[in-house]
């Protein structure tokens, strides 16, 4: 995909990220993969502001009805990359929206509800919105199409108090998926802690860690992510943020600092194209000395970690072609 090289405009260093952030003096902006008028639409704006994740959102044209989940990450430490509170304000008035999150499934600030919601007050979301760790009551099981591995889905069991959710993600690296983007946010995201052993391994366990062979990992959180989409129907939205993009996860309280500078924000209802487009951003970046996104693209390869667009296309989640607005223009 070629790129459009916006000259004059300015991607900075905004409060939603860590202070470590490289900054360009041109913001990179997406082109369509395809001029299919049927394709899904993807929305760019390079401002990764309060107000430019607002006006992404509402550039989707949702009227939510009932009560809104927003799912975040509410990250490993405060040395991540995660979406800061202030940052998501505005997003989360405007929609009378409730964070939501789920437990992990490793050692750690947030594994245990008690030791999560700690966290959770540390970082400052309850002062912008409710925080509901969907699985604090247990969790559920909701079906799955795709049986190949898993034979349903393990979510908290508050997914049944939400009658909309905006799949809110930072996209960045991930040591074992590659990549997170709305897919992940969306499949080891949604899940609880069984959930997330279940989907690790491949459907072999829901108690304790196994590690599945690779592409059945990723072609799990395929399955997972479908069975979420499937669950909420049409009264689910996709965000992805491009910043901060360490070739690590929010997940990992130490990160590697970015190698790349700030992008923007993506959206779309389609789960899939939306982090196609966002993979299409980063493997034909113009990579400069000191703004360099080879470490990521590198992460990505190493993890097999496109695979999973390739299987959600195979799954029928989503697609892998997409038309881009921009809507700085």
């Amino acid at each position: 995909m070629k790129k459009l090289i916006l000259s004059l405009a300015i991607l900075g260093f905004v409060a939603c990220g860590t202070s470590t952030q490289t900054t360009r003096t041109e913001a990179v902006a997406p082109t369509s993969s395809t001029e299919n008028p049927e394709a899904p639409v993807v929305y760019f704006t390079s401002q990764i502001t309060p107000e430019g994740l607002l006006n992404i959102y509402k550039a989707l044209g949702c009227q939510p009805q009932g009560k809104v989940g927003i799912k975040i990450s509410t990250g490993e430490s405060a040395k991540t990359g995660y979406l800061r509170p202030d940052f998501l304000a505005p997003l989360a008035k405007a929609v009378d929206g409730t964070f939501i999150e789920c437990n992990t499934a490793y050692g750690g600030a947030r594994m245990k509800t008690a030791d999560h919601r700690k966290a959770i007050a540390e970082r400052g979301f309850e002062a912008v919105a409710p925080v509901d760790i969907m699985d604090e009551e247990g969790d559920l099981q909701i079906p799955v199409k795709d049986t190949k591995h898993i034979k349903y889905d393990i979510v908290g069991t508050h997914i049944r108090n939400y009658n909309f959710v905006i799949n809110l993600a930072h996209f960045k690296g991930h040591a074992m998926g590659g990549f997170g983007g709305v897919l992940k946010n969306q499949s080891i995201g949604f899940a609880s802690t069984a959930g997330k052993f279940y989907i690790h391994s491949a459907g072999e366990s829901s108690d304790h860690w196994i590690t599945a062979e690779q592409d059945a990992f990723l072609e799990s959180m395929a399955a997972a992510a479908q069975a979420v989409a499937d669950y909420f129907g049409p009264n689910i939205v996709y965000i992805d943020v491009m910043n901060n993009m360490s070739v690590d996860c929010d997940c990992d309280a130490n990160p590697d600092r970015p190698r790349l500078a700030d992008i923007g924000i993506l959206a779309s209802t389609d789960p899939v194209a939306l982090d196609k487009a966002c993979l299409d951003l980063v493997f034909n970046y113009p990579s400069t000395q000191d703004d360099d996104a080879e470490p990521l693209q590198k992460r990505i390869n190493r993890q097999h970690g496109t695979h999973i667009i390739d299987y959600a296309v195979s799954i029928g989640l989503g697609s892998a072609d997409y038309r881009i607005v921009n809507i700085d223009k």
